[in-house]
């Protein structure tokens, strides 16, 4: 690549309306330039380090015996329908109608296509096992779409989907591509975590996520810091490790709290301690009224009364729904003659005397104790947090943000089940197929680069995934002497098998040696007043100096160093 000859440009400031380090340095960089919200062009530069992660990707999947198809983005509507997930769905599908009035959607995934393929092959025990894969371009309908390639409406999904006769035969499947998504981030040298998570609407019997540590991650990981457990927030286990109160049980009292809805301000005016409360939040699963009980300085785990309660929807109550339940305004609920189910924390339990909502308007209960009312469920319904027990060893957990990178999922026989996608078994019997469903965002591997290799300069890419390893730097291009050694330098390079660019723009060399340090060329070679002695200067992107060696010995430095990698 010459750039004289190149699409390529660099932008000195920074750019307004993006809100990440990575989103305005591959912007600045020139390698993504946004289309509209949360959509993106990737250009040659940024296509190129895209190209190089999905082969990495393609490679591993290749590796673990997966084969690539391509799966359309255009897809009837029915197809959700069918599977149960159109409504889960819901306004972030893409929807359209073709002329003859037929309902269509952008592909937000492709669970429903690729058992239907499946079904192509699959007649006997004897057809499986097998795992097929696509990179493919997904549409979601983003409300909020931010932080540059992280949170997006258009993107580049790796995913592959295994087939297999029973449970055993999926975990064996499950464990090439978990096994196949370390080895791929791993050469990418990201630095990631494996956590547990929800299914979501995936649904399935487990989910695992690979997080990017990042501070701008939208994530929060559980980690311990003594061994290696790691969660995601929403599915983390809250070790039980209260003991129980000996406090002497008193008749409960109904006091006026008049102004004093929020855990703050009744704690203000009753001069209580937080962990004194317990609040009751109403909640609408699906529809219908629901109490949540946590103590008074926790937060409720809305994905775990979700999971308890066999649950699709959550959302707290509406004014009137509160006013129905509890025969109060908000901020007043509490646990006694509630007119709907009611979850209790399982740290409740432990419990004696404390104070909730009295169900009246301007007042509060206080001493109340287990006996004063009858929970429905009791069950680990709060947020962890940091600080708490680990529920494997019994250390600290400590919180850390992500960005989440891939996921992988044994989804059992859920979506062979509703596409009725079977198999014969020994016994000339009919069995659902055992399905596990694997996913990688290419631009979020890419952007979880950017944000983990930058520095106050520019980007600093891994050799594996930079655009280019090389680039050849000509101080004068007036110079025949330079311009001639430097291509000759570059000729060399390129029949070696190195992806290398020359820089033989008519510009100053410190606007040279900005743009390289911008979109994060690994080494640089420059070619100067020192070629008249057969010399020119190496620098690696993240060294302070650079070393002064012969034409010959430079290239040989080059290509041991990307032979080390």
């Amino acid at each position: 690549m010459k750039l004289s000859q190149s699409f390529f440009y660099t932008l000195r400031e920074n750019v307004k309306d993006e809100d990440s380090d990575s989103g305005n340095l591959l912007v600045r960089a020139g390698m993504i330039k946004k289309s509209s919200a949360g959509v993106y062009m990737y250009l040659p530069l940024g296509y190129k380090t895209l190209m190089k992660i999905e082969r990495i990707i393609r490679e591993e999947m290749e590796n673990a015996g997966s084969q690539e198809l391509l799966m359309p983005a255009l897809i009837p509507e029915e197809v959700y329908v069918a599977s149960g997930r159109r409504d889960n769905f819901g306004q972030s599908m893409f929807s359209l109608t073709d002329r003859a009035g037929k309902a269509y959607v952008l592909g937000p995934t492709h669970e429903e296509l690729f058992a239907a393929a499946a079904a192509m092959k699959i007649r006997s025990y004897k057809d499986m096992p097998f795992n097929i894969f696509q990179f493919q371009t997904k549409f979601r309908d983003e409300a909020r779409p931010r932080y540059g390639l992280i949170r997006v409406r258009e993107f580049i999904m790796k995913d592959a989907y295994s087939f297999d006769r029973d449970a055993q035969g999926m975990d064996v499947s499950y464990q090439k591509m978990f096994d196949a998504y370390k080895n791929a981030f791993d050469r990418m040298q990201l630095d990631y975590k494996i956590v547990r998570a929800d299914t979501g609407v995936m649904g399935g019997l487990l989910s695992e996520e690979f997080q990017a540590v990042t501070d701008i991650g939208e994530d929060v990981l559980v980690l311990c810091d003594q061994c290696s457990y790691a969660s995601n927030l929403e599915v983390a286990a809250c070790q039980d490790t209260m003991n129980d109160c000996d406090e002497a049980h008193l008749p409960t009292e109904i006091v006026e709290t008049p102004h004093s809805r929020t855990i703050e301000e009744v704690t203000r005016f009753l001069n209580e301690p937080a962990d004194r409360f317990v609040k009751t939040l109403i909640y609408r699963v699906d529809g219908k009224p629901v109490a949540v009980m946590v103590r008074g300085d926790r937060e409720v785990n809305e994905t775990k009364v979700l999971k308890l309660m066999n649950g699709a929807q959550i959302e707290l109550a509406d004014a009137q729904t509160v006013v129905e339940v509890t025969g109060a305004a908000i901020g007043f609920a509490g646990p006694i003659g509630l007119s709907c189910p009611l979850i209790m924390d399982q740290e409740i339990t432990h419990m004696a005397n404390f104070i909730t909502g009295a169900n009246k308007t301007g007042y509060h209960a206080i001493h109340v104790n287990l006996e004063d009312f009858q929970a429905d469920y009791t069950a680990d319904v709060r947020q962890i947090t940091e600080g708490d027990t680990c529920p494997v060893c019994g250390g600290r957990i400590v919180f850390k943000k992500g960005i989440e990178i891939g996921n992988t999922f044994k989804l059992g026989t859920k979506y062979s089940k509703a596409m009725n996608l079977e198999f014969l078994d020994q016994q000339n019997k009919l069995n659902p197929v055992w399905m596990g469903s694997y996913g990688i965002g290419i631009g979020r591997c890419m952007a979880a680069l950017a944000e983990q290799y930058h520095d106050e300069h520019g980007l600093c890419w891994p050799v594996q995934v930079a655009p280019v390893s090389a680039a050849i730097v000509v101080i004068s291009t007036k110079d025949s002497d330079q311009m001639q050694a430097a291509e000759q330098l570059y000729q060399q390079l390129q029949s070696r098998g190195v992806d290398v660019m020359l820089d033989d723009r008519d510009e100053r060399p410190g606007v040279k040696f900005k743009d390289m340090d911008l979109i994060g060329v690994p080494v640089r070679i420059t070619v100067g007043r020192k070629i008249s002695e057969g010399q020119v200067e190496l620098k690696l992107r993240t060294a302070q100096q650079a070393e002064t060696l012969s034409i010959q010995e430079a290239a040989d430095r080059l290509l041991a160093l990307l032979q080390q990698v």
